[in-house]
């Protein structure tokens, strides 16, 4: 069934929309800045500022002037110094307007409450007064020749006659754009397409949508806003803003520009410096998930998916919309769900050459680390890559690992047993130490049997990542009738590891033995 006219962008279907200009409105250093917990300085104000009028956005609301005189200082200088509009909140009162009009910002945003719960309760007011101030606040602000827009504070809880009363007054007094705020973020995107398609039926002028994330809908009664004839949104850099915070900047701007196909004038490829910008100062982390800008926004696991992305990046992420669409990166990453195909193209974009069965081997290991609930890194993957391509190819160990055991405990003796095949013949033995790696090696020195057994002449552990579960690389050397030889492994477990490596410098060192007992005129391929 053909419900919509349909578009078709880089092979995805899109449904045809009216939407072809919006201006992008940042209250970051406004709403932003009330994020609680959340304070910036004025040098960390200009720094976003900056970037934002940099980026292109078209309103920059830099603060509340009346506020504080440092607050009154910042819109001043961002005021000065940005090419684009810069915007100043204020309430209905003429001290704040008139604090707005002295930092000489472009555009007073003077708000009241139209809800009858906050007329009632927060203001101590009525609907009457309400109208009077409104009227009174838009005017003052025209007379001094400057533009103004007005927002009925809770317009979404706000009776709709009296809304449209409201709205309609502040367009007589001159307001050049109403702002219709989700200040509790209580309305869904289909009641937010009604709302502003019945006001603008009512009341012809420009209309600005500003939305909360109480419930996760910010971004999309934005969009639904929008969609409805709203020629400008208000958003905020990672959505910071009061309580859930804001529709966010990166999701708006970036949802228009890729799935609207509409021109905001915002320089994408800043986003994710911004982003990263803001997070740190305003101290609020973003969630590994955050759409965009978080880190598992391009980034991959699994191996099905990944596999995909390696051979078209849009069978499994919007194609519409890339990591250098925004400045971010693209990243496998290894875990319990990861693929060969991710292994493979993370060690040859490192350098390494893996053949089929390292790859199958590394993959092996990096599934069963990332299992245990390990966070496995790019480090712990080539740490495990070099102790698996530098071990002696399985057709010719002489050892063969298959169980490592420990005991321990601070008032036993440290006690390993290691069961392995040596030269095709199973064997264990059993050993104590001052500690479990300590036994388990020196269990592992005499497999071999009491006329073959090799010294550890080298012992070294390095922690390849941070934590207590970090994957530890062991360095091991053994040496036997003069002839030396050394290996390393890596894991999450430190006894496991440090038999590995010994086991695989004691099949090294086997192999050398053999080298060297050849007759001089033979000839060996080198490993």
């Amino acid at each position: 069934m053909d419900l919509y006219p349909e578009s078709r962008r880089k092979g995805v279907v899109f449904w045809e929309h009216d939407v072809d200009n919006v201006s992008i409105f940042d209250t970051t250093l406004r709403d932003g800045e009330q994020s609680p917990g959340t304070s910036f300085s004025h040098d960390d104000k200009i720094r976003i500022a900056e970037t934002l009028d940099g980026m292109g956005v078209d309103v920059i609301e830099a603060g509340f002037p009346i506020n504080s005189d440092e607050e009154f200082a910042a819109v001043e200088e961002i005021a000065a110094t940005s090419d684009n509009t810069v915007c100043g909140l204020a309430r209905v009162h003429e001290q704040d307007l008139d604090a707005a009009l002295d930092a000489d910002v472009n555009l007073v945003h003077t708000f009241v409450s139209s809800s009858d719960i906050q007329i009632q309760k927060s203001m101590d007011s009525s609907r009457e007064e309400v109208l009077e101030m409104t009227y009174d606040a838009v005017s003052h602000v025209k007379d001094h020749g400057v533009d103004c827009m007005f927002s009925p504070m809770d317009a979404t809880r706000t009776e709709f006659d009296y809304l449209v009363e409201i709205v309609r007054t502040a367009k007589e007094a001159g307001a050049d754009i109403v702002n219709i705020p989700d200040t509790v973020g209580v309305i869904r995107p289909t009641a937010m397409h009604r709302l502003i398609s019945a006001l603008r039926d009512e009341v012809d002028v420009p209309y600005d949508v500003h939305t909360h994330d109480d419930f996760g809908l910010a971004a999309a009664n934005a969009l639904a806003g929008i969609e409805a004839g709203a020629v400008q949104c208000q958003v905020s850099v990672n959505g910071i803003g009061e309580r859930a915070g804001n529709a966010a900047l990166e999701e708006v701007v970036m949802s228009l520009e890729s799935i609207y196909n509409v021109d905001t004038g915002v320089d994408t490829t800043e986003i994710y410096d911004l982003s990263k910008t803001v997070e740190r100062l305003s101290g609020i982390p973003l969630p590994g998930n955050k759409p965009i800008v978080g880190d598992n926004a391009f980034s991959h696991e699994s191996g099905i998916h990944a596999a995909g992305v390696i051979q078209d990046s849009s069978t499994f992420e919007p194609g519409i919309m890339t990591p250098e669409d925004v400045g971010h990166q693209r990243r496998l990453v290894m875990g319990k769900h990861t693929g060969t195909h991710s292994v493979r193209e993370t060690l040859e974009e490192a350098g390494y050459e893996p053949d089929d069965d390292d790859v199958r081997e590394i993959t092996k290991r990096v599934k069963s680390m990332g299992g245990k609930g390990k966070k496995v890194s790019d480090a712990d993957v080539f740490a495990i890559a070099e102790s698996v391509m530098s071990a002696v190819p399985e057709a010719e160990k002489t050892v063969d690992l298959k169980e490592v055991n420990v005991s321990t405990g601070n008032e036993r003796t440290p006690m390993a047993s290691v069961r392995a095949e040596v030269e095709e013949e199973e064997r264990v033995e059993a050993d104590v130490g001052v500690g479990p790696v300590d036994a388990a090696m020196s269990a592992v020195s005499s497999l071999m049997g009491d006329d073959r057994e090799v010294e550890i002449t080298d012992f070294h552990i390095d922690a390849i990542s941070g934590g207590s579960d970090a994957v530890a690389n062991v360095y091991v050397g053994v040496e036997r009738d003069g002839v030396e030889a050394n290996a390393s492994a890596s894991s999450e477990d430190i006894t496991v590891a440090s038999v590995e490596a010994t086991v695989d410098a004691v099949n090294h060192l086997v192999r050398k033995e053999a080298r060297d007992e050849k007759p001089a005129d033979s000839t060996t391929r080198q490993p």
